[in-house]
């Protein structure tokens, strides 16, 4: 959801991936389901493992809190860790308030990137 949400906020300006170190074989139907409730259709997409190369070329790591601490790898960015809960599982009204959550906490993050963004460039320009 967050992928999701990032990719389609972010509008081509920045992008996210989604992968995690112990993925899912499928995206729950009630994610799908919640998501399409909002206009967007994750319904091909596919968790992904993470590996190392993933970890080369990005700015920032989000771990979800689902037991992430006991098998996220160290990484050298910023990585910060939203708690969320997993949605695997859970009733369509339980999912939508974590939709909603990571919602909010993706369209937070894109106001911090674009401020930090905007003060590199005028950094830059001195």
């Amino acid at each position: 959801m967050a992928e999701a949400f990032f990719n389609h906020y972010a509008a081509g300006k920045a992008e996210a991936l989604s992968a995690g170190t112990l993925p899912a074989s499928h995206v729950d139907r009630t994610v799908v389901e919640a998501m399409r409730e909002v206009g967007i259709d994750v319904s091909s997409k596919h968790p992904k493992m993470l590996i190392p190369e993933m970890m080369d070329d990005i700015d920032k790591t989000i771990t979800m809190g689902c037991e992430a601490e006991r098998v996220c790898p160290a990484t050298f960015v910023p990585t910060e860790d939203w708690q969320l809960e997993d949605p695997e599982g859970k009733s369509i009204e339980k999912v939508r308030e974590i939709r909603d959550e990571i919602e909010a906490k993706v369209k937070k993050l894109i106001r911090e990137i674009i401020a930090q963004t905007e003060v590199k460039n005028v950094e830059t320009a001195i």
